[in-house]
């Protein structure tokens, strides 16, 4: 059976009780075990995290000491899976640059702030988002720094920017990691969207190890020492 841990605290303001729980039901109806922790510290035991299929993540904010962040880093380099949605994974330890280049971008603004209507783009078929068409969201509109070196599923538009394209949902490789993120996901029923949800359950479950032959590996490879 894989085995997951789904982490959830910081800011309360993205719900992430109930964003964690949503992640815990995805996984479970694909036959994972999972772990629920409300506290950093279940990155200490680095041994125990490279038991692991995949981590998924869901921290707004707040800050991480080194004691718990080195075993994660080192658990994905070394092959766990991570995923995450919008500040849960993309806003998280603002002073911590290594774990940006990890996940791949970094939250900077949402201009017009929540209840902003905006198209979400798919530019990428493939098992992740397979079947889904371009859809409309009203919520958070993420304006992010991004690696260019992740494989872009998901865009949208911010035409108040010089019509600035922005990923909103990727993938990329961290050492031996497999590393899935998407900006929805604001609140709970944002992320319980059908698209949203798809992108993320399948996210979920590539970030774990299925679909290698499919998808295949690298996506977006970057070296990390």
């Amino acid at each position: 059976m894989k085995k997951a841990l789904v982490v959830f605290g910081g800011w309360d303001g993205h719900e992430p009780v109930p964003v964690g729980q949503l992640c815990e039901a995805a996984l479970k109806r694909n036959g994972f075990e999972v772990k629920m922790s409300d506290t950093l510290d279940a990155y200490c035991d680095g041994a125990w995290l490279k038991t692991l299929d995949v981590i998924v993540q869901c921290w707004t904010m707040g800050s991480i000491q080194r004691e718990q962040l080195q075993p994660l880093l080192e658990a994905v380099r070394g092959g766990v899976g991570l995923a995450g949605c919008h500040g849960g994974l993309g806003d998280s330890f603002r002073q911590e640059t290594e774990y940006q280049f990890m996940v791949g971008g970094q939250w900077v603004a949402h201009p017009g702030n929540d209840g902003r209507r905006y198209t979400v783009n798919i530019v990428d078929q493939n098992p992740i988002t397979e079947g889904l068409k371009d859809f409309e969201v009203r919520s958070e509109k993420y304006y992010m720094h991004v690696d260019p070196a992740v494989r872009v599923m998901a865009t949208t538009t911010f035409e108040d920017y010089g019509d600035a394209l922005m990923p909103v949902t990727w993938t990329k490789t961290y050492g031996k990691g497999r590393v899935f993120y998407t900006s929805l996901g604001h609140h709970a029923d944002i992320l319980a969207m059908p698209q949203s949800m798809q992108m993320m359950e399948r996210g979920m479950l590539w970030a774990a190890g299925q679909w290698q032959t499919e998808m295949g590996l690298p996506f977006g490879k970057v070296y990390c020492g």
